[in-house]
């Protein structure tokens, strides 16, 4: 990477493999209690339905009656729901009265921009978006590179000092913010950058969070993530893509369901999956046609081949 020096990369391989040796005590979220004959957690990513335009308790609905117990929220949607008139304590009941565990929730707060002002007043969003998080028993949150994907590229020391700042918020808040990698995005589009970061911050509550599309948009290889530790993922985003589509042309409505494409699922499952818990693994697409369809019958689908990946 042309803004990884030397330096930088011999700080990365010592860091990395001191990473991959910290204790799960050290977190502040407690580990998922492991399962026997399972080696992950099936989760539904919201954006899987999200152009139906069911709305908050809808998508929750449709996603328990497919059998799923995990799920992944848009902030948006929820907020959508508090400013019709729902609470945040209505939205818990409903949560546990269907069963689910919110693993994570997709935001766009812009932490990551060179601008001082911008960058105030999305630290602001995001204290904000933790704490409405937190009472719904959600503790983790999305920080990928919004509002820096079309440059400057940034020092990855810089990225660092930012990630840092708000995993200290996070450890106040008890949702932490898990780094995610856009393949597209002129920062943190490859797993070595994100991985430098996580490790670089030397926090222990450092979580990266990857995607089978963006690895391949991206162009970083799938040997990489062996380098990756298991400590260093709570979720990872699962879907697959269609042969003939080069990474600079694929786009987001690109991603199909898991087995449907070329992507190496099983291969890169087996080196991610964790032996000592289970792994969420999220089905995450934007596919036009599926939003076409009805909202159950693609929830129903994704899990089933979710499951029929993996290893």
């Amino acid at each position: 990477m042309n803004n990884l020096n030397r330096r930088q990369v011999l700080k990365a391989i010592g860091l990395a493999t001191g990473a991959a040796v910290l204790g799960e005590a050290e977190a502040v979220a407690a580990p998922i209690a492991p399962k026997a004959g399972s080696g992950f957690v099936y989760s539904l990513n919201m954006s899987t339905i999200r152009g139906h335009n069911l709305g908050f308790v809808k998508e929750l609905e449709v996603a328990a009656k497919a059998g799923f117990t995990s799920v992944e929220i848009w902030i948006d949607t929820l907020q959508t729901y508090l400013q019709g008139g729902g609470s945040l304590s209505e939205a818990k009941k409903i949560i546990d009265g269907l069963g689910l565990k919110i693993e994570d929730a997709i935001g766009f707060a812009q932490w990551l921009a060179d601008d001082e002002a911008i960058r105030k007043k999305a630290l602001v969003q995001l204290q904000q978006e933790m704490e409405m998080l937190a009472q719904i028993g959600c503790h983790r949150i999305a920080a990928p590179p919004a509002g820096m994907t079309k440059g400057p590229v940034l020092d990855l020391d810089v990225i660092t000092e930012r990630y840092l700042t708000i995993l200290k918020m996070g450890e106040q808040a008890g949702v932490m913010p898990q780094l995610e990698m856009w393949g597209g995005s002129q920062n943190l589009k490859h797993i070595s950058q994100v991985l430098y970061v996580a490790t670089q911050c030397s926090n222990p509550n450092a979580r990266m969070l990857l995607d089978v599309f963006h690895v391949f948009k991206g162009q970083s290889t799938v040997e990489s993530l062996n380098y990756v530790g298991h400590h260093a993922l709570d979720i990872f985003h699962v879907n697959d893509y269609p042969a003939g589509i080069s990474p600079e042309q694929i786009s987001e409505p690109d991603r199909i369901y898991c087995g449907d494409g070329i992507a190496p699922l099983k291969q890169i499952l087996q080196i991610v999956k964790n032996p000592e818990r289970p792994l969420v693994i999220s089905f995450e697409v934007f596919n036009k046609s599926y939003y076409a369809q009805d909202a159950l019958t693609v929830a129903k689908t994704a899990l089933a081949k979710m499951k029929a990946v993996a290893p």
